[in-house]
């Protein structure tokens, strides 16, 4: 996680929030089922913009809705 903190990627639970099955979402925001899955598991390494801005735009949401960043000195109570 290295000594700036990490992002956290809330997709799983505005998933759960939205009602929406990831099959659902997964057509709708034009993503495999596997980035998909590598979203809710915060198994991303890179972001990238577009993919971001078609899951804002499924669920109604903004990026920061979206995406969390805890400090590295929160990161050992996680």
């Amino acid at each position: 996680m290295g000594p700036y903190g990490t992002i956290r990627i809330k997709l799983d639970q505005l998933l759960q929030d939205s009602e929406l099955s990831k099959n659902k979402f997964s057509q709708r925001a034009e993503m495999q089922r596997t980035q998909l899955n590598n979203y809710c598991k915060n198994e991303v390494t890179r972001l990238d913009i577009d993919v971001l801005a078609r899951i804002c735009t499924v669920l109604n949401c903004s990026v920061s809705d979206l995406l969390e960043y805890i400090p590295p000195e929160k990161i050992q109570n996680l």
